[in-house]
């Protein structure tokens, strides 16, 4: 589940839907956590089922190498992003910026892992670090940027989680028919 990724873009995004839904206060912040905590397990049972035990195999020395290279940059960046914007008095600006190295980290690693699909969670994580910034440089309220940062975020991880599951069940459905079809 984790070798797939789905298990990262799972718990990523849950973290990226509590920040949107901290706009909100009182039950209807309450029923948008108890929403992503259902997603994020129900994605995690998805890929538990339907995801070999090795779907995404060992990595090869070097693809570790760089992956690690590209994660530790990326944390490198988040923690000076918190640091300076906290020490300007901008913290707001914390998860646009967050977002925009979180999408811009996926596209070498969808060289590393050969996924060329990664660049659609890199353009929608850029996308909603984009929005928030707009929505900030408008005068736009701090609820209103973790909202669209929140969510987009979210159903950008949780959306890219759905495909890799789904295209797992579909390979398995598509074997499970070949098979039959060669003993007929």
């Amino acid at each position: 589940m984790f070798k797939s990724g789905v298990g990262f873009l799972a718990l990523f995004g849950l973290g990226w839907w509590l920040l949107g839904s901290s706009a909100f206060e009182g039950s209807m912040r309450t029923v948008l956590v108890a929403v992503g905590c259902a997603v994020m397990v129900g994605l995690m049972l998805a890929a538990r089922r339907f995801l070999p035990s090795s779907a995404g195999g060992p990595f090869p020395l070097h693809r570790r190498r760089r992956f690690n290279q590209i994660n530790g940059l990326q944390w490198l960046l988040i923690i000076a992003i918190a640091a300076v914007c906290r020490h300007v008095g901008v913290p707001v600006l914390i998860p646009p910026l967050i977002a925009v190295v979180v999408g811009l980290h996926f596209l070498p690693l969808a060289v590393v892992f050969e996924q060329p699909r990664l660049r659609i969670p890199a353009a929608l994580l850029i996308a909603s670090g984009a929005a928030g910034m707009t929505f900030w440089l408008t005068n736009g309220p701090d609820e209103t940027v973790r909202l669209v940062v929140g969510l987009i975020s979210a159903l950008s991880l949780w959306g890219m989680a759905i495909w890799t599951v789904a295209g797992a069940a579909s390979a398995a459905e598509q074997g499970t028919r070949d098979r039959r079809s060669d003993v007929a």
